[in-house]
C-alpha cells in the first residue's frame, strides 16, 4: 500500500506553514500556526490509517476488508484537544488586546539579561548581577524599547 502523494504534500505545507507561524510573536499568528499544525497531524493519521475498508462491525464485512477505528478515534481526541487550545489561545490573545492593544508577545527583562551572559560568554553558575554596580531592573525597564508601541515623534 502506498499513501496518496497529493495527501503527503498536503501534510509537509501544512506542518511548514504552521511551525512558521509559530515562531511569529503575534499570538494570532501562533494560534493559526497551530491550528495548521494539528490539521497535518490529523492528515497523518489519515494516511497512515491506510486505505478505506468496510466498516468495523462483526457481520457487515470480512475482518481482513474491515477498516481501523483507531485512527479515527486518534484524529476524533485530536480535534478536541485543538479545539480546547484554540479557546485557550483566543482568550489570551483577546485579554492582551484588551490590556495593550495588541497581541505581540515581547521579550522578558531576565531573558535579555541572560542574552547579555551568553554573549559574554560568562559561566552561567555565577551571579554577575551581584557584583556589578549598574542599574537596577527598574531601571533597565524603563529603558528598554517596547517593539510594539508607535513612537510618533
Amino acid at each position: 500500500m502506498s499513501p496518496n502523494l497529493t495527501l503527503v504534500v498536503a501534510t509537509g505545507a501544512l506542518f511548514i506553514a504552521g511551525v512558521y507561524l509559530l515562531l511569529e510573536r503575534s499570538l494570532t499568528r501562533v494560534l493559526i500556526g497551530f491550528i495548521l499544525i494539528s490539521n497535518g497531524v490529523n492528515l497523518l493519521f489519515l494516511i497512515a490509517s491506510g486505505r478505506a475498508g468496510g466498516p468495523p462491525l462483526i457481520g457487515e464485512a470480512e475482518p481482513a476488508e474491515m477498516s481501523d477505528p483507531l485512527p479515527q478515534a486518534l484524529i476524533l481526541t485530536a480535534i478536541v484537544i485543538t479545539l480546547a487550545l484554540t479557546a485557550f489561545v483566543l482568550a489570551m490573545a483577546y485579554r492582551s488586546w484588551q490590556l495593550h492593544g495588541h497581541d505581540e508577545v515581547q521579550d522578558d527583562l531576565e531573558d535579555r539579561r541572560i542574552v547579555r551572559l551568553a554573549a559574554k560568554n560568562s559561566p552561567s553558575f555565577t551571579d554577575l548581577d551581584a557584583d556589578e554596580v549598574t542599574e537596577s531592573i527598574d531601571e533597565q525597564a524603563a529603558e528598554a524599547r517596547d517593539e510594539t508601541q508607535r513612537s510618533d515623534s
